[in-house]
């Protein structure tokens, strides 16, 4: 008899139990796809805002959307983060999908500059925060080892859900306008992010699973939203922003998302600026974002395998020096090019950082830590773009704006080069400053007394 649903061992499908931790990548991944798509295919948007017979705005003046969303979307991370890790992840989702629609509807129906910066800038971006961080973090939560196979599925399917959006807006507008652009995703990727977070449970033990690869005998543990997960966050965080490593992780997101941002929220605009058509441009932009959705698998993949600071450098350097192709050339076919060489790039930049974590801190509750990571993430991709638009604005070209870019990703490059080695935990023991009962060894809230089925030797029953 066919079964389909959740069981003490996990998941049911067929015959066969999986266990819930990979359900988990697959939800989170759709949610991923529906929340952040939008952030970057909006900006196909912006020289059609540009033109007279539209709204008439500045490039400068547009972009300064962008970066007000960017910035609330930095500044709410660390909030995200904080709240899921003290409170679960799936209530700061309910709050997310909420503001996702209400912004997604107002946006589309602006008139007014005021009205882009308020909804598009802040509501939205209020809603993608709730999802940015907790999806990061609550899948963490449900792996003990395959962490990086778990990531890179779900940077990865991320980066395709990126590609669909840039398609999919750039078909809504064409044929529907500004309105229906922004309801018809607003809509269904609302209804979808209500709908999978019902299921987006926020650890093994609220369904009495270990986490996947963790050991049979070992007790079933709450780790989230009790008084002794605050604790354990509020003193992980002070004695881990002791750490170099702490803020350097921090600045290396700031200036990376910086410099590709500049990139990412331009380049339609700029490529046909240079004369390429409009689909041309759209076609470059996502072979970019393909491109980079191979990168986005691996590099998670290699990082837990071969250490995040060895394949961050590698992935920083090739987001920097492809941008020297625009700068001597931009014709169709060095855009192209550009497309490839970047996106490679671009896919390992942002995919490492949940696995460093885990290198430096081992299972600390690191919600909250990665929040600031993208915290600083946000501010660098809201000061990005606001600067290559007012750079195109004064020079009246788009070369300035890229040279901004290769500078802003290469500090990123010199700053990995000072990482600590991720071969050594810079907290071993973080945990002696807690009392006894918030301790790992010494029980993290109540113990389930569940059977071992489901248990974390990562075979399949």
């Amino acid at each position: 008899m066919l079964r389909f649903g959740i069981t003490p061992a996990g998941f049911a499908v067929g015959r066969r139990n999986v266990h819930y931790s990979w359900v988990i990548v697959s939800i989170a991944s759709m949610m991923w796809m529906t929340s952040s798509g939008m952030r970057f295919a909006a900006s196909l948007l912006i020289d059609e805002f540009n033109k007279p017979e539209y709204f008439g705005w500045s490039i400068g003046a547009i972009t300064v959307g962008f970066t007000i969303q960017w910035m609330m979307s930095g500044l709410l991370a660390p909030i995200s983060g904080w709240l899921g890790d003290r409170y679960g992840v799936r209530r700061v989702m309910w709050a997310g999908g909420v503001l996702f629609i209400i912004g997604m509807l107002l946006t589309g129906s602006m008139t007014n500059l005021w009205q882009f910066y308020l909804y598009f800038g802040v509501l939205l971006a209020a809603g993608m925060a709730a999802f940015q961080v907790t999806l990061v973090s609550g899948v963490t939560l449900w792996f003990r080892k395959q962490l990086g196979l778990a990531m890179g599925l779900l940077q990865a399917l991320q980066g395709l859900g990126t590609a669909a959006a840039i398609l999919i807006v750039f078909i809504l507008f064409d044929q529907f306008g500004l309105r229906w652009t922004f309801w018809i995703p607003g809509l269904a990727g609302g209804a979808i992010l209500l709908f999978l977070t019902r299921y987006f449970y926020n650890e093994p033990a609220e369904l009495g699973l270990r986490q996947w690869g963790a050991p049979v005998d070992e007790p079933i543990r709450r780790l989230q939203n009790n008084d002794l997960a605050k604790i354990r966050t509020r003193t992980f965080l002070k004695q881990a922003q002791k750490t170099s490593a702490f803020w350097n992780l921090v600045g290396i997101h700031f200036w990376g998302c910086a410099g590709h941002n500049v990139i990412l929220i331009l380049l339609v605009a700029m490529a046909t600026d240079s004369g390429l058509s409009k689909g041309t441009a759209v076609a470059v932009y996502i072979l970019l974002t393909a491109t980079s959705t191979l990168t986005r698998f691996a590099t998670p993949v290699l990082a837990d395998r071969f250490g995040a600071k060895t394949v961050m450098l590698v992935c920083f350097s090739a987001q920097t020096f492809p941008l020297l192709i625009l700068l001597v050339s931009q014709d169709t076919t060095a855009f192209f090019i550009f497309a490839v060489l970047f996106g490679i790039g671009l896919g390992g930049e942002m995919t490492a950082f949940p696995i460093a974590n885990r290198q430096y801190y081992g299972d600390a509750p690191t919600g909250t830590t990665y929040g600031w990571q993208m915290a600083g993430a946000g501010v660098g991709m809201a000061l990005g773009p606001v600067l290559g638009g007012f750079l195109r604005d004064w020079t009246g070209t788009y070369d300035w704006s890229i040279l901004l870019s290769f500078c802003l990703s290469l500090a990123a490059v010199f700053c990995i080069i000072f990482l600590p080695s991720t071969s050594r935990r810079q907290l071993p023991d973080w945990e002696d400053a807690l009392p006894p009962e918030a301790r790992t060894a010494g029980g993290i809230g109540p113990t389930l007394a569940m059977p071992a089925a489901g248990g974390g030797d990562g075979s399949d029953d």
